[in-house]
Formats: structure tokens, sequence, C-alpha cells
């Protein structure tokens, strides 16, 4: 926290000055403690994405295309160039876009983006706020300072681009809405678009190019057929392979089938195998389908080949289609498929050997999306509407066990009660520690958000609510804010649904932390409150101390004081209670924080030596005394107790540091600063400030980071580097702006009205104070009033 003895405001009406503006993602900056400032957006460096997947095996031909691609691309534009590859289902369109890309990407250094937007799948495609989020993240924007609102992310987006050479791919791309937020708009920067449809809005306003992906060749198709069963078959009539590819219509997808069919059949005569694709390309004929030739033939391909599968290989292909999200692993088509996971390896082999089924990863697959519109059209045919059901079932009951055994590492306080889980007939994940949990998390994000909302429309609520409710304690460490609210929210409203209001209390919990990581405060107490309402007329007196007690850190993030120590004293009052003692520790802890907040400090150490008691009493996790400990040492600093207050870090560190545990390490590291910082030791302080930083960028909290900006400021100033503390003092203010922090950002304010007023700039030294002291009107604690008095005196010394 930044020492309040320094910042106070004034009572000025005047216009603040258009300089202390900003939006949230203008520059901030990090700086090198052995000389200048080096600017960075959104509180840290931009990564270098290499998202591109691998280019696809034996690609035959399309040279002409290659080269007008080629040409295309390299056109100059003042926005950035776009090129849509538009064609058929099944053409080849994604294997030309990474051919192309693989042979470009040397020419863009700082980095590739790819997402596959989903456009043509089964399930909704892919949002494009869904979409940036992924590429932010992907760019070195975390999680938890992600903007909410796509137009802020669009924004951000092309603000990390600025001045980059990126080569983004958008693959399936259904609509111009689901592109235009994802163009860069940077003249060297280069887009390629995959899609069935012409895309013409982009040409029309944003300039692209178009490249029309027709058919193979005749010899293309017959050099593609003929690379894949060259190994197998000699001998074949030339004229049997021609007609085996104008069956297939010339589609690579329908080809590698083929020809994989072949292949694998090297004693049968290809007359026989036309012969039998023939019928079942007349077959699709006679049902007069209206997506038109190349897909009737796509279609009779994949019958052909489905129905000559093993009944096991088929009945998994078919029940892959019914798993709803983009990608799978073993267990959950283990689970999809009502077979142990050693069984089913193998078929899932044979599904990939037929190019049925794609590999992605060690035991991780997916579906081309006509391949697996085929497969859920396939279960729709031969499948019951309850065993389609009873599939769901399984596979989310496995998630929402593997999920919970996810959570179980973390040693969670307070986890969510669940009731009774129904069973899961595939093992559920074991995780060594919470990092492969972790882990685990992150690769199944999208999968466990399409289950979700499938499990919901199949009427599955009870299930629909308690993987969300089950998630809580993985959003919270990872902060997936996107997944958490909308998850939370199919959660709650099948809980609604369902009737249960304990349910729905839970939801509107998760609710609640998630929207306060998100900085919407106004939005995290309402869900607060719902939640202890519910509770209360259930008599639910633990989930009203909990929902009491995080309505009391949405207040006290607010600064509503007042508010926020009613709000823990009803914690409290609840932890003496018999059999409620695992609250007694965090409420103490939090009335402790109020008391320092106010500057009312005598009062808080007694609080947090409670707690300290109280942890040790009950045998707590050790983690829970750090956040105790640097309390006490935060009112040894502000007491000028420098050496006990280096104590106090000392002991928490030591916990840290047996545990690994990466955001308490990070709040040592910034209490250490603001430490150095107050006794003095100015340049020790930099080097400090500048360590947490880079540790914080992995967790991206703008509050933290604007305390440590604005923490070195203090500290360069009092170094006499009058220019960078003025940078960094207002780097700190546009990160308090976005969300908003009106205490801390008249704080920031403040310090920039003396830095100011040091170099004789009065303009801006008046209308920093004036926003300050505007900004300071709501609060009435004893530490506003001193910055206000503290901002009076400015302005006094000022006229002067």
């Amino acid at each position: 926290m930044t020492d309040e003895n320094h910042v106070t405001a004034r009572p000025n009406p005047a216009a603040v000055s258009s300089s202390l503006s900003g939006t949230a993602h203008d520059v901030v900056q990090a700086r090198d403690v052995h000389g200048g400032i080096h600017f960075h957006h959104a509180g840290s460096p931009p990564q270098v994405p290499r998202q591109l997947p691998g280019e696809a095996r034996g690609f035959i031909g399309r040279e002409e295309e290659l080269q007008r691609l080629h040409a295309l691309a390299a056109q100059d534009s003042d926005t950035g160039t776009v090129v849509v590859i538009a064609g058929t289902a099944g053409a080849g369109k994604t294997a030309l876009a990474l051919r192309l890309a693989h042979r470009l990407r040397d020419r863009y250094p700082d980095g590739q983006l790819f997402v596959n937007l989903h456009g043509y799948d089964t399930g909704p495609p892919l949002a494009p706020q869904r979409a940036l989020g992924r590429f932010l993240r992907a760019l070195g924007v975390a999680s938890q300072a992600l903007p909410m609102e796509l137009e802020e992310r669009a924004e951000l987006y092309r603000s990390l681009l600025a001045g980059r050479r990126i080569l983004v791919v958008l693959d399936n791309a259904a609509t111009v809405g689901q592109i235009r937020a994802l163009l860069p708009g940077e003249p060297d920067c280069l887009v390629l678009v995959t899609s069935r449809s012409r895309l013409s809005g982009l040409a029309a306003r944003d300039g692209a190019q178009r490249l029309t992906l027709g058919l193979l060749s005749e010899p293309q198709a017959l050099a593609l057929v003929e690379a894949n069963t060259a190994a197998y078959r000699q001998g074949d009539d030339q004229g049997q392979v021609a007609e085996l590819a104008r069956l297939c219509a010339y589609l690579p997808l329908a080809l590698r089938i083929a020809a994989e069919r072949a292949a694998a059949r090297p004693w049968m005569p290809l007359h026989t195998l036309i012969e039998d694709l023939r019928d079942e390309s007349a077959l699709w004929d006679a049902l007069s389908t209206e997506d038109g030739e190349e897909a009737d033939a796509v279609r009779a391909v994949f019958a052909w080949s489905y129905r000559v599968l093993p009944p096991a290989a088929a009945r998994v292909f078919r029940r892959l289609g019914l798993h709803p999200g983009p990608h799978f692993a073993v267990p959950a088509a283990a689970a999809v498929a009502d077979q142990q996971p050693d069984g089913v390896s193998g078929l899932l082999d044979l599904l990939v050997g037929a190019h049925l089924l794609e590999q992605t990863g060690q035991q991780r697959y997916q579906f081309h999306d006509l391949l697996r519109a085929y497969a859920a059209d396939q279960a729709r045919r031969e499948e019951s509407t309850d065993e389609r059901r009873a599939a769901l079932a399984r596979l989310a009951a496995w998630y929402l066990h593997s999920v919970v055994a996810a959570v179980g590492v973390a040693d969670t306080f307070n986890p969510p009660e669940l009731g009774p889980l129904p069973e899961s007939v595939i093992a559920p994940m074991r995780f060594a520690d919470y990092a492969a949990a972790l882990g685990w998390h992150r690769a199944e994000q999208a999968n466990l958000l399409a289950v979700v909302r499938a499990a919901a429309e199949a009427g599955l609520d009870q299930l629909a609510w308690q993987l969300p409710a089950a998630l809580h304690g993985l959003h919270v460490a990872r902060n997936p804010l996107d997944d958490w609210t909308q998850l939370a929210t199919l959660g709650l409203e099948a809980a609604r649904r369902l009737g249960d209001r304990r349910a729905q209390a839970v939801l509107h919990e998760s609710l609640g932390i998630a929207w306060t990581a998100a900085g919407r405060l106004e939005q995290a107490a309402s869900q607060h409150r719902a939640a202890f309402a519910l509770r209360d007329e259930l008599a639910d007196r633990p989930g009203m101390a909990a929902s009491g007690h995080h309505l009391g850190l949405v207040q006290l993030k607010s600064r509503q004081l007042d508010e926020a120590l009613v709000s823990f004293e009803q914690t409290l009052d609840f932890a003496r209670r018999p059999g409620n003692d695992a609250w007694r520790a965090p409420a103490l802890c939090c009335l402790a924080y109020v008391h320092v907040e106010a500057g009312d400090l005598e009062p808080a150490v007694d609080l947090v030596e409670q707690s300290l008691a109280a942890l040790e009493h009950q045998s707590a996790p050790a983690y829970l005394q750090v956040d105790p400990l640097l309390l006490l040492a935060r009112v040894d600093r502000e007491s000028s107790r420098y050496d006990r207050a280096a104590g106090h870090l000392d002991r928490a560190a030591a916990i840290v540091d047996q545990l690994d545990h990466t955001a308490l390490g990070h709040a040592v590291l910034l209490e250490r600063a603001e430490l150095a910082r107050a006794n003095g030791r100015h340049e020790q302080a930099l080097e400090l400030y500048w360590q947490y930083q880079n540790a914080e960028r992995s967790a991206g909290d703008p509050a933290h980071q604007a305390v440590a900006y604005d923490g070195t400021g203090l500290s360069l100033r009092a170094l006499g580097r009058l220019p960078e503390a003025i940078e960094f003092h207002l780097a700190a203010a546009v990160l308090n702006r976005h969300p908003p922090s009106p205490w801390q950002l008249a704080a920031t304010l403040s310090h920039l009205a003396e830095a100011f007023e040091q170099t004789a700039d009065d303009g801006r030294a008046d209308a920093a104070r004036a926003e300050a002291y505007s900004l300071l009107e709501p609060f009435t604690d004893a530490r506003t009033a001193a910055m206000r008095e503290h901002l009076r005196s400015l302005e006094q010394r000022t006229a002067t």
C-alpha cells in the first residue's frame, strides 16, 4: 500500500486536465532500475505467441493457389492485409491456410495467433469476446486483467499489436461478426480467414482479398490417393483410381478417408470398393439432400467408411458425436462410450487410422466439424433418447468427480456444499499437486462450459448446477472470468428450475466473487445480498456467515468501511457460537483490515493477534497465517517500527517458501518493497518493486500493479528523478481508473500534484489536486481526512 502521509487533496471545481485522464488500455510502464522507463501495455510486456498447429500430413497440390495467396498476402494495406480462403466443406481450406502460414511465419517475428472459431460445428460458434480472451492471454495479459466487454477487449488487442508484425489465422469463421473484432488493424499484420461463406462484408468494409478454393484437379486428386496407398497397394487401374476420386467429388477430406480404406484392404480389388461407394452414393442421391453434390459425396464417403467399422468402433464413433466440447481425452471418450479407458484407447486409434478422428496430443482427440456432425447424426439415428441422455450424464458425472478431485488438492477454505454426487462409472482424474490440477483445468476449460450447457439443455439440472459450483475453487485460482460468469449463471438457472435454494445461494456467491475479481463491485454486492437472503430464509447460519463475510470484502474493497465493519462483526458474532470456530480467524483478520484502512492501528494489532491465536488453536493450514502477518508488518511499518515489521515479513516468507504459494509470495514481496521505501532505502525499494512487477505479470491485478507503480514513483521522487517519477504516477493513475479505484486514484493524483509542483507545472498540479479532492468526497475515515488536509496545505504552499 502507498504511504498516505504523502498524499492529500484540495477542493477545486476546475476542470481536470486531459493529460491526467486515460483509458484501461493506455500505455502503462515498467522500469529498469539501472536506467530509464520502458513502456508496455496492460501492465505487462506482450509475449510472442506461437500458436500455429502443425501442417496436414501428405499435403498434395494447390501450388497455383499458394502462389496466388502469396501474392495477396504481399499486398500493402494501411490497416493490415486480410485474406479470406472460402470454399465448400471438406475442400482443405484449413490445410491450405496452415501450409501458407508455415511458409510465411518467419516474416512475422512478433508471433502467430490461431483460433478455431467453430463456425460450422454442431454446438455454438466461438464468440469474438472469447476468441479475444484467448488471444490476449497468449499475448501476456493475465485473466484477471482482461476487460469484460467486447469493445474494450478489441481496443486492448489492437493496442498490444500496435507496431508489431503478427500473423493471425481465423479458422472456420461463419460470419463477419465473428471476425471483425479480431482484426489487428496494423499495416504489418496478416490475417488469414477460412470460411464456407464468401464473407463479402469483409471485402466491402475491411478491404479483404478473397481466394475461392475449388475442388482438386483430377491429377491432384489421383496424386493424393496414390500418396496414401502407395505403401500398401500396387497395380491399381488408373481409370478405377479416377472413378474413386470422382465419387469423392475431388474433396481432400473424402479422398483421404477413401484412400485409407483402400490401403487397409490391399487384397480387395479396387473395383469392389468402388462399387460399395457407388451404392452408398446412390443412397445419398435418393435422399435428395439440399447441400449440393460435394456435401452428398462427403456424406457418402463417411457412411461408406463408417459401415465397415467393427461394431464397437462404430459405437464409439457415433457416441463421440454426443460430446459437446471441441476436443476430448481418453477418459471422457470412455465415459461417453460407456467403456473403460483401456478398452476405448485401441478403438480411438482405429478411428484415427481411418481418418475419422484426429489426434491432437497425448491421449487427446478431435473431430473435423463435418465428421462431428455426421457422428452426431448417426447417434440420433441409432441411439435412443434415453441412451443419448445417459451418455451425456456419464460424461458430466466424470467431469464433476474430476473437478472435485482437482479442487481437493488445494485445501480450499469453506468449499461449497454440493450434496450427493452421482456415481461416475469411469474413474475420475487424480492429481499429484495443485499445479497438475490447474493444468488439467486449463486443457478442459472449453469442454467444461460445453458440457454444462449441454446438461442444462438436456434437463440434467442437478449436474448443471453441481459442476459450476464445484469449479468455483479452480476459478478462484485461475480467474477465467468469461467462463466463470457463464458457468455460474447456467448453474444458477438450473438450480432455480429445481427450486433448490441452497444451490442458488452457492451460485449467487460464486458470481459475487467472480464480479469482485472483475472489479464490478456493485454487481458483486448484489449477488452476495441475494445469497444472504436465501440463506436467511433457510436459517442457514454458516451460509449467512459466508455471505456476510464476502459482502464485507466487497465493502472493504469499495472502501465502505463502516458497512464492512458491521458485516465482519456479524461474521465474528456467528463464529463465537459453538461449532463455528473456522470463521473466527478470518473474521478477526478482516476486522483488523478495516481498522488499518481507517487509520486506527492499535485495535488492529489486538485483532490480528487474536486471529493468529485462533489459527494456532484450530491447527489451520499454515498459509492462513500469512495475511495476518502481512497486516502486522504494515502496522509496524506505518508506526515506524521497521525492525519489527521485517520480523513479521520473515515469518510470512518462511511459510510461503515451504508452500510455494505464488500469490502470497507476491504479497510478501510487495510489502518488502513498501517497507524499504518507508525506511528510506529507495534504491532497494526500486529493485523490489521491479521484482514485484515482474512477478505480477502472471497475475495481472491492476490494483496491485498500481500500488507498485505509485510506490516506484515515490522512491524515484525521493532520489530526485522527477520526470521518471511522474511517468510512474501517471501509469498508476491509468490502472486505478479501470476498474475504478477512486480512493487509490486520489492518493496517486496527490502524489502527482506534489511532483508537478516540484517541477513548477502549476496547471497540472492544480488539475491533479482538483480531481483528487473530488474523488475523496464519499469517504469519511481518518485517513481520508488527513489526505484532504494535506492537499489543502499543498494548495496554500503553491499559492504562496
